[in-house]
């Protein structure tokens, strides 16, 4: 679908009618995507072409083998699509994907694939989909014990493996993915909620203080964090 300007305009317009009419940017970003025939601003960012595929590919190269990585966002800023495009471009430039997930259906996963102007074929003969109940940290260090250094492991979400009262603790399976992650050199991203109360913030991007943990954890085991909101995107090392 043709916008009807480019990209950096249509983010300018929702700035201004943000102003304009005292509204949240992320409000007027959404408005600004329905005009255009999109749901939501983080499916109009989605369905960008080759100019997105080659921003996808810069930010890719920003990870490195072996790191832990968490993405952050409210609801509906894009988080899941920034993963998503994350195993395209990896698939792109030949490496092993997988995308591990509490919260979707395979048919949930194929829809955001559609929107982002592929599918699960194309994501290479060596990409896995895995939405077991028993997803947790053992399990996801079993699935890519055999995938390369570079890899790309997609965890949706973070919060999710905290769920059930049989695995181990939210830190203790953190702490052994990084240690799979550092000895294997395959790419950890974990998808995270950030809490609402950031909505009031009145602050253009989450930050650590955001992250939503219902029990401890170490934001230290992670190597980079990603920030979304309102059609911006912040990159941060840990300190």
């Amino acid at each position: 679908m043709a916008l009807s300007a480019p990209i950096f305009m249509l983010k300018r317009k929702a700035k201004l009618m943000s102003r304009r009419d005292k509204m949240k940017l992320g409000d007027a970003l959404d408005r600004v995507a329905r005009a255009e025939g999109y749901n939501a601003w983080s499916h109009l960012a989605g369905s960008i072409g080759t100019d997105g595929r080659t921003q996808d590919l810069a930010q890719l190269a920003r990870f490195v083998a072996g790191e832990t990585v968490l993405i952050g966002a409210r609801p509906g800023q894009g988080k899941t699509l920034f993963g998503l495009r994350l195993l395209i471009a990896a698939a792109k430039t030949g490496r092993t994907g997988a995308f591990f997930t509490l919260d979707y259906t395979q048919r949930d996963f194929d829809a955001r694939l559609s929107r982002l102007g592929t599918n699960r074929d194309q994501l290479g003969p060596d990409f896995a989909f895995h939405d077991s109940d028993g997803i947790n940290a053992d399990y996801i260090i079993a699935a890519l014990a055999e995938a390369g250094a570079g890899s790309i492991g997609v965890i949706d979400y973070l919060q999710l493996l905290d769920q059930r009262r049989d695995n181990p603790p939210l830190q203790d399976q953190i702490a052994a993915l990084k240690a799979f992650a550092r000895s294997s050199g395959v790419i950890l991203v974990f998808i995270s909620q950030i809490d609402r109360m950031f909505d009031d913030s009145g602050r253009t991007l989450p930050d650590l203080s955001d992250i939503r943990l219902p029990n401890h954890l170490d934001l230290q085991l992670f190597d980079k964090f990603v920030f979304l909101n309102a059609g911006e995107t912040g990159f941060r090392d840990a300190a």
